[in-house]
C-alpha cells in the first residue's frame, strides 16, 4: 500500500463550501482520476482518506492536508495533477508527496493567517495589536452546541501584527491586514476569537466582517517564531531513500581469474 500526502487549497467563493462538501467533491475526483484507492472493510467500504485539521467554514486557506491509502503505486505529481484537473477552480491540489515518515497530523501544530480588516485604520489595528499582546489572558466567549463557553484567546497566540495591504491597485477606503500565529491548543483558539479579544480590550469592531485566510500550517518554531511546512521531512525522506540504498547495497565478490 502507498501512502500520498496532499496539500490543497479553499480560494474565492470555494472558501464558503463545509468540509463535508469537500470531502465529496474530492471523492468524486478521486473516481474522475480512476485513482486506485485502498478502501476500508466492513459492510459499508470507503475510502482510506485522512483529513487533518480542516479550516473552519467561510475562510480561505492555502494550507490543508489529507493522506491517501492506494492499492498501486503512482507518481505523486502525476497523481497531482490528475486529481486538480478533476476538482473545481479555487479546491485546487498544489502539492503532492509520498508518505515516509509517520505523524503527519503530530506535526499540525500551529497555523499562519490573514485577516482583512475593510473599512479599520491601519493605526487604530496596531494600537489594538499593542493592547492585545501587552494583556496577559483576554477571555473571549464562543457559543457552542452546550452553551456559552468562556476561555482565553490570548495565551494561543504565538505572534500578531498590523500593516496595510500590499497591494498595487488603489484601496477603496481604510484597510488593515493582521497577521496572525496561533497554536493549536485546546480549546481551539480560531481567527474569530482573537478578533473578539481585540474588541474586547481595545473596542476594535470592523464594520464589515473580517477576510480571513490561513496561509501556512505546521511546526511551530520557537527560535524563529515561523511555522514550518509539514510535507518536508516526506521530502527529505524520498530523496534520502536513493542515496540509502545506493549505501547499503551488499558488497560483491572480487572475480577470480578466468579459467
Amino acid at each position: 500500500m502507498q501512502r500520498i500526502r496532499l496539500r490543497y487549497t479553499k480560494r474565492g467563493r470555494l472558501r464558503f463550501t463545509s468540509h463535508r462538501d469537500f470531502q465529496r467533491a474530492f471523492e468524486r475526483a478521486l473516481r474522475r482520476a480512476e485513482v486506485p484507492m485502498a478502501y476500508s472493510a466492513g459492510f459499508t467500504p470507503h475510502p482510506k482518506v485522512s483529513y487533518a485539521n480542516a479550516a473552519p467554514t467561510g475562510t480561505g486557506s492555502e494550507a490543508e492536508y489529507l493522506e491517501i491509502a492506494l492499492t498501486e503505486h503512482r507518481d505523486p505529481d502525476k497523481l497531482r495533477e490528475l486529481l486538480d484537473e478533476s476538482l473545481p477552480d479555487g479546491l485546487d491540489i498544489t502539492d503532492a508527496v509520498e508518505a515516509r515518515t509517520s505523524g503527519l497530523a503530530d506535526r499540525l501544530t500551529a497555523s499562519v493567517w490573514e485577516l482583512r480588516l475593510d473599512g479599520v485604520e491601519a493605526g487604530d489595528a496596531e494600537a489594538a495589536v499593542s493592547a492585545f499582546l501587552a494583556a496577559e489572558t483576554v477571555e473571549v466567549k464562543r457559543k457552542t452546541k452546550n452553551g456559552i463557553r468562556t476561555f482565553d484567546a490570548r495565551g494561543a497566540v504565538a505572534g500578531l501584527q498590523a500593516g496595510r495591504p500590499q497591494s498595487d491597485r488603489p484601496e477603496q477606503g481604510p484597510c488593515a491586514i493582521l497577521r496572525l500565529v496561533v497554536r493549536h491548543v485546546t480549546p481551539a483558539v480560531r481567527p474569530d476569537d482573537v478578533l473578539s479579544g481585540l474588541r474586547a480590550v481595545a473596542d476594535l469592531a470592523p464594520p464589515v466582517p473580517a477576510a480571513v485566510t490561513r496561509l501556512a500550517q505546521g511546526l511551530f518554531d520557537e527560535e524563529s517564531g515561523t511555522v514550518t511546512d509539514p510535507l518536508a521531512p516526506d521530502r527529505e525522506a524520498v530523496l534520502a531513500a536513493p542515496s540509502m540504498a545506493a549505501g547499503t547495497a551488499p558488497a560483491t565478490a572480487p572475480e577470480g581469474p578466468a579459467a
